[in-house]
């Protein structure tokens, strides 16, 4: 089959479109206006037929006339089928040649960066889209040609004005990777639509990823209106905000500055006037002040979340200290018809057996294994080879929620030996 593709251009650095324009010569019937149909159908099988190219032209000197394109591999007529050739011998009114002239806009990001990027390599074509930016995830062995893949992406979507590539540098306390902007406008305020909210925000100063929208909507459909939900790692509120414009009552807090004023800043283009707390503390604290505060709103009668959500995958499991004993100055309220929280921490496994990781680990800072009866683990999505996210959701045992001071202190030591002897079991495999 004749496949259309542009010029080589495998030297190329520096991005030239011109160097994509090709010309090439195809055989055409020339044939009366009113049986175009005719000749398309009988020889629809050894027509030009190439994407978003046409195979009918107007003859240039005939208004009566049409072209009829053939396809660009055939060198004679003989070798067309003896129907097809039978038919042009009887009713065209000849054969012409006809030149094609192919540019930069013609072609697709896929056939122009095959023409350039080596063969052995795959084409990096594919991309995240926040708002008007495109995020990619390059590789280093792409660094040579990536502005020119940029400037192909920025070309090829119509909504795409800003190209940026993550770079291997991070920060380390807000944990959000520094960008590069490859091709397009430096304007990195990014304005998205997910769960009938708005959302903008800094796409360089904060995190936000588009591939989660199924799991943040899968949460927020758990939560119910007027319950009451804590987002320990809120970002600028893709859980928080559809939660509270559902009707949830929302204590939301993220540690990144930037991220707690575009979470405010989303609260008002959202038009939330109630239901919905914004804090800016590290999480561990965050959990217990947010027991405190939803606590002090009720004088003498037990309150607490229904809901926990710690969607910072990969750290998160380490928070879950925070809840031993956090609820131990209110156990004189806690009664038979009392309840404690549910809690659901998203983390990152590489173990073939994901259940049995995610559960010993969970166990491990915690103290306690969570019920096994009221445990579940959600596979969320792949990030990288062998390597899963998921979320795992359990109920806050009253063991572990009314921990004494010297109870919780046992389970530290505990989690430091444990963490101890888990380093030298590391160490002693990496020696041998």
């Amino acid at each position: 089959m004749f496949t259309l593709t542009p010029p080589l251009n495998r030297g190329m650095t520096v991005f030239n479109r011109d160097a994509f324009k090709k010309v090439l010569t195809v055989k055409a019937v020339k044939v009366p206006s009113k049986k175009v149909h005719l000749f398309t159908k009988t020889l629809s099988m050894s027509l030009f037929n190439q994407p978003r190219f046409r195979n009918v032209f107007s003859a240039p000197d005939d208004n009566d006339a049409r072209l009829v394109l053939l396809r660009g591999d055939l060198e004679d007529i003989e070798d067309l089928s003896p129907t097809e050739q039978e038919l042009i011998k009887n009713e065209a009114l000849g054969i012409v040649s006809h030149e094609i002239t192919l540019d930069y806009d013609y072609w697709n990001s896929e056939q122009i960066l095959r023409s350039v990027i080596p063969e052995e390599l795959e084409i990096p074509s594919s991309f995240t889209q926040i708002g008007h930016i495109a995020h990619l995830n390059l590789k280093e062995q792409y660094f040579p040609w990536k502005k020119i893949i940029g400037q192909v992406i920025l070309d090829k979507n119509k909504y795409v004005k800003t190209v940026v590539n993550k770079t291997d540098q991070i920060d380390t306390t807000f944990r959000f990777f520094k960008m590069e902007i490859l091709a397009g406008e430096d304007d990195m305020i990014a304005e998205v639509r997910e769960n009938g909210c708005r959302f903008k925000f800094d796409f360089s100063k904060v995190y936000w990823n588009s591939r989660l929208h199924t799991e943040h909507e899968r949460l927020i459909q758990l939560f119910k209106p007027k319950e009451y939900v804590c987002d320990v790692f809120a970002g600028v509120g893709p859980f928080a905000i559809p939660s509270a414009k559902k009707g949830s009552i929302v204590y939301a807090n993220d540690l990144n500055p930037a991220s707690f004023e575009w979470m405010k800043e989303n609260i008002k283009i959202n038009k939330l006037k109630s239901g919905i707390h914004p804090y800016n503390m590290d999480g561990r604290e965050f959990i217990r002040q947010a027991v405190k505060d939803l606590q002090a709103t009720s004088e003498n009668e037990w309150k607490t979340f229904d809901h926990f959500v710690m969607n910072l995958p990969a750290t998160a499991i380490e928070f879950l200290d925070a809840f031993r004993g956090a609820y131990y100055d209110y156990k004189h309220l806690f009664n038979a018809n009392s309840k404690l929280p549910y809690i659901h921490c998203h983390c990152f496994t590489k173990s073939p057996d994901p259940n049995q990781d995610i559960i010993e680990r969970v166990t491990k800072v915690l103290g306690e294994t969570p019920d096994p009866v009221k445990t579940s683990l959600h596979y969320v999505r792949n990030v990288a080879p062998k390597k899963d996210m998921y979320c795992i959701s359990f109920p806050l045992s009253d063991k572990v929620a009314f921990a004494s001071p010297d109870e919780k202190r046992k389970m530290d030591d505990t989690n430091v030996e444990s963490s101890v002897a888990q380093k030298r079991r590391t160490e002693r495999a990496d020696d041998n």
